[in-house]
């Protein structure tokens, strides 16, 4: 029943509500009603009945003293037209009946034979009445009445029937009036479910309730319109959210992938299978195993099991993949394990296409082990070679052997011809080089023109006699470009590797050095290095000097000391001076030039020595209070790598720039062999410092070609007459002889002249009687540091 109600429409629960509400309070109203009329006609009847009673005692009073009993049925007879009064009894004293009034003859009625059990009650429809009589407080006797309400009961009940009757009419009448009223509630209600059926069944959220009145169901349509344009803004957003999702998933860069944890694909998007160029549909429920490489099974296997025994973390791999083309894929996996709403475990994998990003990894990689010209293994590779061959035979005792080669006349290929012939130059020499070596031997293109060869498990005799074969292959070789043919020689040293050897830094150093040797006996030949050779320990020496070059150049450790120059003639000319540099040791010993500039000049390194001194010189001379207006001349050493760089000019300028020097009171010193050796750039270097107002020495003239129709083409100011020939001008008249030609030839052509190694007055004053313009030597002053400079005038003592 209750479930029958509960699926009725809301109208008819409507009209239920107020049928059962009638129903129930006219039953509840009747009810109510008849007790009360029942309650309220036994309360009266026995009222009034007990008061007749009394009166009726009261009256009989005098029958019962006098035993009167006409009198006392006169006055019974009272209660003969109450029709309810069935009996009424007199009684005695003596609880006997006196008198007795008995309505309807023939009937049971009869009275109790005694009343002292009689109280005044009701019995069913019967009222018992039981009123004691007395007089001055005695008791002369009873009146006892007995009454039938039965039908003034149903009197009552007809009452409240017709009253109940009315109460029903009312009340149907008022069901039908308000059903209307029941319409107005149930109409809207019945529109809104209908609204959110409509809007259930078509998923149409821009739907909306129709708002009737302005009650409280108006404000339910109001607040339904707001819920349903939440849901339609959310729906609209999760739609969008929907849509960036499946665009995200299906348009992402990235392949995705939901795997069973057997491998089973139970999803991609499109890029996942687009890379492995299957339909999305034909996917699903394959094994991710079956693109993956053969190779890479164990990897991606292992991948899988990681991710199983740690859930919470994400885990990487990078896997070759197999694609439906045959075309193979590196893709880099990152994994992890997650759980549906179903809490079943599957495994997330994304993919990113690295195969180019790992080509060109194996490119760089190989690039960063081989030479870009050659296709040699480069010097970092070929230095990996060398330390493998040194640990193992520090290992097993064997031997190896380590070659450096450096071609000759291969700077002729270069100028004559320009850098594309010398590279594709070097390409072929490289090929020749790697085709007649052995197949575990390396071959390394160390930089220029330079390479190297590891020959593995060689002893030194057949390295060198190899070495022999490989120099008269390149000797023999011929290189054609355009219409030219160019022949090139090679100088190779050989250092053995062996279980004494160092490690593969000095092997190279032992090898260059042995290659060194060998292009100093000649070149174009091979030069095997032993520890007691003297000419290569001699170059090992220099060579230990390049790093301490280098530092002394970075942590200062280069010193400024000068020498003085003094004119023989006598002439006050102020402080005079050669700058000359010396080196500080850890221990603050001071090395001289001689220990450290044949390795700057043959390693290339006495270009940046030239820039420090100067640049510290310029700075000590201008920080240096009242010195420049001393200085007469400053005299700068210059090495010939100095001349022929571009860059030397500029730096020069800059240094006068910055420290305000004055170009006239500086000197640069280059020596002879220098100058004639790179002429045309000397001569150019020489003219445009000489236009900012610098003068120019040529030192050690006659120690080298001593050729004087040099000195037409270098606008030299000094000539330094080399110390050889001026220390023994006494004894020899033959260095006389030159000292006296140098110098007249160089007053012949407007130049001055500077004696090196005046070691004694006697030379002095023999230099002075052959016009030599300027004395340096230890006899004049020897060098010190510059703070220490003072003005000397030759043997007469000393001037501040």
């Amino acid at each position: 029943m209750i479930k029958f109600i509960r699926n009725l429409p809301i109208n008819r629960k409507l009209l239920l509500i107020l049928f059962f509400s009638s129903v129930s309070s006219l039953l509840f109203a009747g009810v109510l009603l008849i007790v009360l009329e029942i309650s309220e006609l036994q309360r009266n009847t026995r009222d009034d009945l007990s008061t007749l009673a009394q009166i009726v005692g009261n009256r009989s009073t005098a029958a019962l003293m006098f035993e009167d009993r006409v009198l006392a049925k006169e006055n019974l007879s009272v209660l003969d037209n109450l029709p309810d009064v069935r009996l009424a009894c007199l009684y005695d004293a003596q609880d006997a009946v006196f008198a007795q009034l008995i309505k309807q003859v023939g009937e049971s009625w009869h009275c109790p034979p005694s009343l002292k059990a009689e109280a005044t009650r009701f019995e069913k429809n019967y009222l018992h009445i039981v009123q004691p009589v007395a007089v001055d407080g005695a008791v002369l006797g009873t009146v006892y009445i007995y009454a039938d309400l039965t039908l003034a009961y149903w009197r009552r009940v007809e009452f409240s029937g017709w009253i109940l009757l009315l109460l029903a009419g009312v009340s149907i009448l008022t069901f039908f009036l308000s059903t209307p009223l029941l319409t107005l509630i149930s109409s809207p209600i019945k529109k809104l479910v209908d609204k959110v059926e409509n809007i259930s069944a078509t998923k149409d959220y821009s739907l909306r309730a129709v708002k009737v009145n302005d009650d409280e169901l108006g404000v339910l349509v109001d607040a339904f319109n707001g819920l349903i344009a939440t849901v339609e803004t959310q729906n609209r957003a999760l739609t969008q959210a929907k849509n960036r999702y499946l665009a995200l998933y299906d348009d992402n860069p990235t392949m995705v992938f939901n795997l069973e944890v057997d491998g089973r694909i139970l999803s991609v998007n499109r890029t996942g299978a687009g890379h492995l160029g299957v339909a999305v549909d034909e996917l699903q429920h394959c094994s991710i195993f079956d693109f993956v490489h053969a190779d890479d099974l164990p990897v991606m296997l292992d991948l899988f099991e990681r991710c199983l025994m740690n859930p919470a973390q994400v885990h990487k791999q990078e896997i070759r993949k197999v694609c439906e083309n045959g075309r193979i894929i590196w893709v880099r996996e990152s994994a992890k394990l997650v759980a549906n709403e179903n809490r079943q475990n599957s495994l997330l994998m994304v993919g990113e296409d690295i195969t180019e990003a790992r080509l060109l990894h194996e490119k760089i990689v190989y690039q960063a082990s081989h030479d870009a010209l050659t296709g040699l293994d480069n010097r970092g590779q070929f230095d990996s070679y060398i330390r493998q061959a040194a640990a193992l035979s520090h290992t097993d005792g064997s031997e190896h052997a380590l070659c450096y080669l450096d071609l000759d006349q291969f700077k002729v290929v270069n100028d004559t011809c320009g850098h594309v012939a010398g590279d594709e130059l070097l390409r072929q020499l490289g090929e020749l080089l790697r085709k007649h070596t052995r197949k575990h031997d390396f071959v390394a293109r160390l930089g220029g023109d330079e390479f190297g060869i590891l020959m593995n498990h060689c002893s030194l005799n057949e390295a060198f006699q190899a070495c022999e074969n490989l120099r008269d292959l390149v000797k023999d070789f011929r290189f054609a470009w355009e219409d030219r043919s160019f022949t090139v020689g090679v100088s190779i040293g050989i250092a053995a590797i062996n279980g004494s050897s160092g490690n593969a830094v000095n092997l190279l150093k032992e090898a260059d050095a042995a290659c060194y040797a060998a292009k100093d006996k000649g070149r174009n030949r091979v030069h095997v290095f032993r520890p007691d050779d003297e000419e290569l320990a001699i170059r090992h020496g220099e060579m230990q000097w390049v790093d301490k070059i280098q530092q002394g150049l970075e942590q200062n450790r280069f010193c400024l000391y000068g020498q003085p120059i003094v004119s023989i003639a006598g002439d006050d000319e102020g402080m005079h001076f050669e700058t000359l540099v010396r080196y500080r040791d850890d221990n603050g010993h001071i090395i001289p030039p001689g220990a450290f500039l044949p390795a700057a000049e043959r390693y290339n390194q006495a270009a940046a020595l030239d820039r420090w001194v100067i640049s510290r010189l310029f700075e000590w001379l201008a920080t240096k209070p009242g010195f420049l207006d001393k200085l007469s001349l400053c005299s700068v050493n210059l090495s010939g790598l100095s001349l022929s760089d571009e860059t030397m000019l500029a730096f020069i300028s800059g240094q006068f720039s910055k420290w305000a020097v004055p170009a006239e009171k500086i000197c640069f010193e280059v020596t002879e062999t220098a100058a004639i050796a790179n002429l045309s750039h000397a001569t150019n270097f020489i003219n445009q410092l000489k236009e900012q107002g610098c003068l120019f020495s040529l030192d050690d003239f006659g120690s080298g070609l001593s050729s004087f129709a040099y000195l037409k083409n270098l606008p030299v100011d000094f000539l330094k007459i080399d110390g050889l020939f001026v220390k023994d001008i006494l004894d020899d008249k033959v260095d006389l002889a030159m000292v006296k030609s140098i110098n007249e030839v160089g007053h012949v052509m407007g130049k001055k002249t500077i004696a090196e190694f005046v070691e004694n007055e006697h030379i002095f004053n023999l230099l002075n009687v052959l016009g030599v313009n300027y004395a340096q030597g230890y006899g004049i002053g020897k060098p010190v540091p510059l703070d220490e400079l003072m003005l000397v005038k030759p043997y007469s003592g000393a001037l501040k």
